[in-house]
């Protein structure tokens, strides 16, 4: 049966859109929300829609101070997980019902919001000095924000804060002998400090979110709208799917590039799985390496500039760099990752003897790229200005404006007309969306900022540290080893923006302490709580992509992490060896620099290739 190269290939074995709703639901928390129409769908719309608008425009012209910015932007994701999440189970079917108790917990929320709002320069006034309202709000928020936790990233995060609370009103009854032991503080202090000061919830995580991430995440949605994310897709599967093991080869390219806006693994592998995941399958792939090709790829997403998962732009306050320097940091070792994937990939082919898609059913890249090339404009504008300087904020400022330039060319080329009706309606429901999927991060943010919180007022982090070090009996070794096991197990109950703020506070202090860069040890810790995701026993990533190519999940998850070993490899690397992160420790002059650079390049993609080839057997078998 012939077919138009040029057409979009589709294989025979597909997941359908309600398959793909129940593996989101099923592996990826924050997906599992009430599927609502009538009267409440068009309230949580309205709410999502004006709180991206909100975020726009302080985008445009500017952030309010401190917590008139954070507070109402945690309140709005507070509000809309009451109205959104049900209290348990998932929820798939459609339904017009929100319980009366989601309607209280939703209004609680607006009001602990609209406290600051409202009595802001009183607040400021009596800073240090609450009253009993004060530290009644505080406790309300403080539920609040742990239920909504509860409900969008699970019972570990919250577990893991209320252990925090409990130390901060109970360590000063520890011996004093112990390094645990604190001054005693009184409840009032513990609670007010935690919501109406800026050291604890509406600390440094979620003024990034209520900034840089929100932003991003808008660009991301616009970037999917306009076109560009199918556009990467086709033509990574037209540009290495008739080369050996073409279609796994394209999964790896497609996700590296669909992961860089996602932010989310497992939402990236049921996105691109479904087509590359039933393609692998046909061509000869096993399912069990079909479905780990897919989620070590897609978790790959997260470590891709120029957009990183949200962990990444946290980072640059706790490091003090702009995100162009992290962005730039992670270039190498994203390099070094996908060439160990991608190496895999090939080696297993050429041992199954397993070839490419033949001309008839992938289309033609160099005529894709000629009719579309222009789609790349939003990344490399935004990836230009981060890199030149600009601010997190004016480039996905810029990012943004891109993508709606590009999604408006997209429509006239296809529609031969532009209707601004249409436009703008599809334009406010990217709106919705957008802060759909800055949910999760907004409330994982403030429940980290919980524990930051207690860290900052008992000063646990220094003597978390200090002791870390010590176990390690001052070994360089032994602590990334430490930080990287406490990382993924940490990782396995807890969203990777929660993990990193946790290690970021406790375990990068203790790598810098032994003389690691700032970045390094802290790209150390990002990492690590990312790789959780295709870690058994609960690697979900990996359970997601069994889950679409009907294969064994514990064996997937395995295959994942063979094929991802590059993730528990290269931040030991670029500890060791910094200049895989572009720090220059010696000071050496800019060209010496360079030629440093290049060298340990070289010899890093050398070690990764004999990694994958031992690990696929491939020269042993034949």
């Amino acid at each position: 049966m012939s077919k138009d190269k040029n057409e979009k290939y589709i294989p025979s074995v597909e997941i359908d859109e309600i398959d793909a709703d129940q593996l989101m639901a099923e592996y990826d928390k924050e997906s599992a929300y009430r599927r609502l129409i009538g009267f409440p769908a068009k309230l949580v719309f309205v709410l999502a829609v004006a709180w991206s608008v909100f975020q726009l425009y302080t985008g445009l012209f500017g952030t309010f101070p401190s917590t008139l910015q954070r507070a109402p932007h945690l309140a709005a994701a507070l509000t809309l997980v009451y109205l959104l999440y049900p209290i348990k189970g998932k929820s798939l079917e459609e339904t017009s019902h929100i319980p009366i108790y989601d309607y209280i917990l939703a209004a609680a929320s607006v009001f602990v919001g609209a406290y600051h709002i409202i009595f802001y320069d009183a607040l400021l006034l009596r800073a240090g000095s609450f009253t009993q309202m004060d530290v009644i709000v505080s406790v309300i928020a403080i539920l609040l924000l742990l239920e909504a936790a509860r409900r969008v990233a699970g019972m570990v995060v919250v577990t893991i804060a209320t252990v925090f609370l409990v130390y901060a009103f109970f360590g000063h009854l520890i011996p004093r002998t112990s390094f645990l032991f604190h001054a005693p503080f009184t409840f009032k202090r513990v609670v007010a400090t935690e919501w109406l000061g800026t050291e604890g919830i509406l600390g440094t995580p979620i003024y990034v979110s209520s900034t840089f991430i929100f932003l991003f995440l808008v660009f991301a949605t616009f970037l999917k709208k306009s076109g560009v994310g199918d556009w990467m897709t086709n033509i990574a599967t037209a540009a290495v799917g008739g080369s050996v093991g073409g279609p796994a080869k394209a999964a790896v390219v497609a996700s590296a590039a669909q992961g860089t806006v996602s932010g989310s693994s497992v939402a990236n592998v049921v996105s691109t799985g479904s087509i590359t995941i039933p393609l692998m399958i046909e061509t000869g792939y096993q399912r069990e390496f079909s479905g780990a090709v897919e989620a070590a790829a897609s978790t790959g997403g997260q470590i891709m500039p120029p957009i990183m998962g949200a962990a990444a732009f946290i980072m640059t306050e706790y490091v003090g760099v702009n995100y162009g320097t992290v962005a730039l940091a992670g270039v190498i070792p994203a390099i070094l990752y996908f060439t160990g994937i991608f190496t895999n990939v090939h080696f297993e082919a050429l041992k199954n003897g397993l070839m490419g898609l033949d001309k008839e059913h992938r289309q033609d890249a160099k005529k894709l790229f000629k009719e579309g090339w222009y789609m790349l404009f939003p990344v490399v504008l935004i990836f230009g200005l981060l890199i030149g300087g600009s601010s997190a904020m004016k480039a996905a400022m810029y990012g943004i404006i891109g993508c709606i330039a590009i999604w408006i060319i997209n429509i006239i080329k296809e529609e031969k007309r532009f209707d601004f009706i249409a436009f703008a309606k599809m334009f406010i429901e990217a709106l919705d969306e957008s802060a759909r999927s800055a949910i999760s991060v907004a409330v994982t943010c403030g429940t980290a900022g919980v524990i930051v919180g207690v860290v900052t007022m008992t000063g646990l982090g220094l003597k978390m540290a200090d002791g870390l070090v010590k176990l390690a009996g001052g070994s360089l070794l032994l602590t990334m080893v430490f930080t990287m096991i406490s990382s993924i197990i940490l990782g396995m109950g807890v969203p990777t923006t929660a993990n990193y703020i946790i290690q970021a506070t406790i375990s990068a202090p203790a790598l810098v302490a032994l003389g690691v860069p700032p970045i390094a040890a802290h790209m150390f810790v990002f990492y690590f709580g990312i790789v959780a995701d295709i870690t058994p026993p609960v690697a979900l990533a990996a359970f997601a992509g069994s889950g679409i190519a009907g294969g064994n999940p514990m064996k997937t998850g395995f295959q994942a992490t063979r094929l991802g070993i590059a993730a528990y490899i290269v931040p030991y690397m670029f500890v060791l060896n910094p200049l895989l992160v572009l720090v220059n420790v010696d000071g050496h002059p800019t060209g010496i620099f360079v030629l440093l650079v290049l060298k340990a390049v070289a010899t890093a993609v050398i070690g990764m290739v004999g990694i994958a080839t031992g690990f696929t057997n491939y020269f042993h078998t034949n």
